[in-house]
């Protein structure tokens, strides 16, 4: 089963030395070695090698690399017994807990492929992808349930399995939570919820182990689809290999310098169905056989509880979480001088945040860049005093990066001149599940990786962003397609038409703003808009502020020019 469409080779192996490597941290290679094993095997030499060390901890329970392994293998053949082989497509619809970890390893366990959802979608938003990868079992958190069973047109999956976040609380407090308090009982209520109908998680592993014999993937296989928002509005299926994910956690690993086997504490504050989550805990802290501290959401009040007791040395999260956590922190006086590895992602970092996080904790602070057709992270700024705020730093060891005229990705544009940023590694996707057209525009001759970005590059490699080609909105490190909103919007009935951008937020990256053309004799009812969008979107996704313009500017062929929209206005009143 091998779907790969790019370079093994990839980046920099065999190639001269970039010029950027002068700028790596010491002891940094230029060249990482590049995996020839799969994610299980290298899961399985971690659950070996860690044997009673921790693994996980939620809540203040502990699992230990052995318990994991078991749990995996048990995982697996009670998938195996719902008919899961090698290929078929298995979706994982959990926040950041424990089955998470299982269940992904689980899956590839079978040679099977995971697919990642973000359980706050709606079901609407969670049936396009369930049309396009056809899962026929789905594993997912019980409040998520119904939405799945809720699918038409024959594509809901035909076994759920059922996983209650409460089962996996320390017994003290799963009690609390069942106290006749109204706060107590709030917070059970949002995190679990009964799920009929489904297989409960505890069933899925009671049927023992699967058998060592039972064929492994190999390094090449599918490994996971993870969905990224695009331009044209439905998301896409980025397809990954082991051997993607894998370099990629190679990568990271090599960056951060230092890190120590078995002595690393990740605090598991992004959601591991994003890939910079994804590889960061469960390649790369698997790799490292840290001990991941999950939580299923971020909150500055567990975080800093979790500190006490296991604090964290690796703390990769978004600006807004810095943010967040460093103010709290010095309200609270609670240390953050244990975090050593600190990397800002999926947006811009602002130099407040950078000078703030790094007052409260002591240490770097640093910019990195990536997107999920790059497994999916290429480029980051050293963990030296020679990082540069603002950049997003340079390649990662065996990648090479070159800056293209948008129009011709073939032709490289002049040192320092703005153009598109090209990508060329051991992590570039292997293309677009069923869309051969995009993989066409997205893989340039020679397994280069368009971004979409609009980037400089100064002469010792360090690159900034300038513009983004692509007309995505970030907001909270969430992709949102302004295609997807305005379609949503039209179907409004005071809405003729709709202009969806992103505007500058207050608390840094951008906030998802609408401009709507009303229909003939309607008023602008924000309220009233806002609440028809969470009937149908994320929440992340649903526009922070409705404006009503009198008309839209369009191009000759009709198309609502949103940079005019946007031009027109901001700054928002």
């Amino acid at each position: 089963m091998n779907n790969q469409a790019t370079p093994r080779t990839g980046g920099g192996a065999g190639a001269p030395q970039a010029p950027w490597t002068a700028n790596y941290q010491p002891g940094v290679p230029a060249d990482i070695e590049l995996p020839t094993e799969s994610l299980v095997d290298m899961f399985e030499r971690s659950v070996r090698e860690g044997g009673a060390h921790p693994a996980m901890e939620f809540f203040g329970r502990r699992t230990s690399y052995s318990g994991l392994g078991e749990q995996v293998e048990r995982a697996a053949e009670g998938l195996r017994r719902l008919g899961v082989g090698a290929g078929d497509r298995v979706a994982l619809i959990l926040p950041n807990c424990p089955q998470h970890v299982v269940a992904f390893y689980a899956v590839l366990r079978l040679g099977a492929v995971v697919v990642e959802h973000n359980p706050l979608y709606t079901a609407n938003e969670l049936q396009h992808q369930f049309e396009d990868h056809g899962a026929r079992v789905a594993i997912a958190w019980n409040k998520t349930v119904p939405a799945l069973q809720g699918f038409t047109g024959g594509v809901a999956p035909e076994a759920i399995v059922a996983v209650d976040l409460l089962r996996e609380f320390p017994a003290v407090k799963r009690l609390a939570l069942n106290l006749p308090v109204k706060k107590l009982r709030e917070s059970r209520d949002a995190l679990s919820a009964p799920a009929p109908g489904a297989m409960p998680w505890r069933e899925l592993l009671a049927t023992g182990r699967i058998d060592a014999a039972h064929p492994r993937p190999g390094v090449d296989d599918l490994a996971v689809i993870g969905y990224t928002s695009g331009t044209t509005g439905r998301p896409k299926g980025a397809m990954l290999s082991h051997f993607n994910l894998y370099a990629n956690a190679l990568q990271g690993e090599a960056w951060m310098h230092g890190a120590q086997q078995r002595q690393e504490v990740l605090y598991a504050v992004l959601p591991m169905f994003h890939a910079f989550g994804m590889t960061l805990y469960l390649t790369f802290g698997i790799k490292k056989q840290g001990l991941l501290v999950l939580f299923p959401k971020f909150d500055a009040e567990l975080v800093l509880a979790a500190m006490k007791k296991s604090p964290a040395t690796v703390f990769c999260a978004v600006p807004p979480i810095y943010e967040r956590t460093a103010l709290a922190a010095k309200e609270k006086g609670v240390s953050l001088r244990s975090c050593k590895y600190c990397i800002s992602g999926a947006m811009n970092l602002p130099d407040h945040v950078v000078e703030l996080w790094e007052s409260v904790s002591g240490g770097l602070l640093v910019e990195g860049y990536g997107m999920t057709e790059s497994s999916p992270v290429a480029l980051g700024n050293p963990f030296r005093p020679s990082r540069r705020t603002g950049t997003i730093g340079v390649p990662f060891p065996s990648t090479l990066m070159l800056v293209a005229d948008g129009g011709d990705p073939a032709r490289e544009v002049a040192q320092g001149e703005p153009g598109e940023l090209l990508i060329k590694g051991p992590q570039v996707f292997q293309g677009y599940w069923n869309n051969p057209e995009e993989t066409a525009k997205t893989l340039a001759d020679g397994g280069w990786l368009r971004t979409g970005d609009i980037v400089t590059v100064d002469t010792d490699g360090f690159t900034t962003i300038v513009d983004r080609a692509k007309e995505l909105i970030i907001t909270g490190g969430f992709n949102v397609s302004p295609s997807e909103v305005e379609a949503v919007l039209r179907q409004h009935g005071t809405v003729a038409d709709a202009a969806v951008f992103g505007a500058p937020s207050e608390r840094g990256g951008e906030m998802v703003v609408a401009a709507v053309q009303l229909a003939p004799g309607a008023e602008l009812d924000q309220a009233a808009l806002r609440a028809f969008c969470k009937g149908q979107l994320a929440g992340y996704k649903v526009p922070v502020r409705i404006v009503a313009i009198a008309d839209m500017p369009r191009s000759m062929l009709g198309k609502i020019l949103r940079k005019q929209v946007k031009e027109q206005l901001l700054p928002l009143p």
